[in-house]
């Protein structure tokens, strides 16, 4: 197929129509749930008040605003693909914005800027001269944005893949963020399990790992890692070029899987964490080395041990000397040459994995 076939091939994927439309309308639309923003996201695209007022800021003084973009369901319903927080702002501004509860968030009470000193403390709604007038409000109501709607006619994956180059080029996000974004637009049930899962008092003893590595959410990557190996099909990786977006798509996967055991799987978790905490705590992933553990948590030792663990809980917790045969079993995949040839320099990620996980299940085997 040729370079011109490929792009006639894709683009006929994908159907797309643009509007103007005004604040206003947007307002409506949200109001009447038929536009969703994701009240999860505002936890991932987090604006200061100072950046919140800039936009209101420009919003009035009739400076363009980029492109909102939106995904268009079966239903109708939009989702928010990109101007998450852009929308989130004026929602919040004029005092009708959410959060995951569904709770009213408190009003955003504006800065001063250097162009508009005049803004500090001003409300959408309230007493005296520190609230929009009439006058001001329509001037808002009244702006347009232009908003870019992916129909539903669209390739299935065009909205995963364009949140994706919208939301990664130039941000600041991980790459378990914008997961969890795809995952919560996709099937917010299995966003809930990572998120359950990550929360586990057992699991989260287990994981020693830096503040700003929790802060990127590379504890919930744990679990995906965990929740794909257990369903992907070894057979069909070839097809993935980065790690990222082997989890991308294979949790993906998951969540149109609608026989997923969500039950089962919380319950084989709890039983895995439990065992390791109990026996290990924040060494369970740690390398044994000289009588001890030490060093830093080990992604390579969590495939293995969690998975390999977890594969085969069920049986491992019949054994009369479990605690005795982990703690061996543990202490000895160190010295396996499977274990020593997947962690040394220059091991590609994928194969990696692939081979970690599919040993661990076999090692941890009664």
């Amino acid at each position: 197929m040729s370079l011109q076939e490929e792009i006639a091939k894709k683009s006929s994927e994908i159907y797309r129509e643009a509007y103007q439309m005004s604040i206003g309308e947007l307002i409506n639309l949200y109001r009447d749930e038929e536009l969703d923003i994701h009240p999860e996201f505002q936890r991932v695209f987090r604006w200061s008040d100072y950046q919140k007022t800039k936009l209101i800021e420009s919003i009035m003084l009739n400076i363009p605003i980029p492109q909102i973009f939106v995904s268009q369901r079966e239903d109708g319903t939009w989702d928010v693909i990109d101007g998450v927080q852009r929308l989130s702002t004026i929602f919040q501004f004029v005092g009708i914005l959410k959060d995951e509860e569904g709770k009213s968030i408190p009003p955003l009470v504006l800065e001063a800027t250097d162009d508009l000193p005049s803004f500090a403390g001003m409300k959408w709604q309230g007493e005296g001269e520190l609230s929009f007038t009439k006058e001001q409000q329509l001037t808002l109501k009244r702006a347009r944005l232009d908003v870019i709607i992916i129909k539903k006619e669209s390739d299935s994956n065009t909205k995963y893949e364009l949140f994706q180059r919208l939301n990664t080029g130039g941000s600041l996000l991980s790459d378990q963020e914008v997961r969890n974004c795809l995952v919560i637009m996709s099937n917010r049930e299995i966003y809930e399990l990572i998120d359950k899962l990550s929360n586990i008092p057992s699991y989260e003893k287990c994981l020693k790992i830096s503040e700003r590595k929790s802060g990127e959410q590379y504890d919930q990557e744990m679990v995906v890692r965990l929740l794909v190996a257990n369903h992907i099909d070894w057979d069909k990786i070839s097809k993935y070029k980065e790690f990222s977006e082997l989890l991308d798509k294979e949790i993906l996967c998951i969540c149109d899987d609608s026989n997923y055991d969500i039950n089962g799987t919380i319950k084989k978790f709890e039983m895995t964490f439990d065992l390791l905490s109990g026996l290990f705590g924040e060494d369970a992933f740690r390398k044994y080395e000289g009588e001890k553990y030490t060093g830093p948590f080990l992604a390579s030792s969590f495939q293995v041990i969690a998975y390999g663990v977890m594969s085969n809980i069920d049986s491992i917790l019949m054994l009369e000397d479990k605690n005795e045969w982990m703690k061996a079993k543990v202490k000895e995949l160190y010295l396996e040459e499977v274990y020593i040839k997947n962690t040394i320099p220059g091991v590609k990620a994928i194969p990696r994995y692939k081979e970690l996980s599919i040993w661990g299940k076999e090692y941890f085997k009664k």
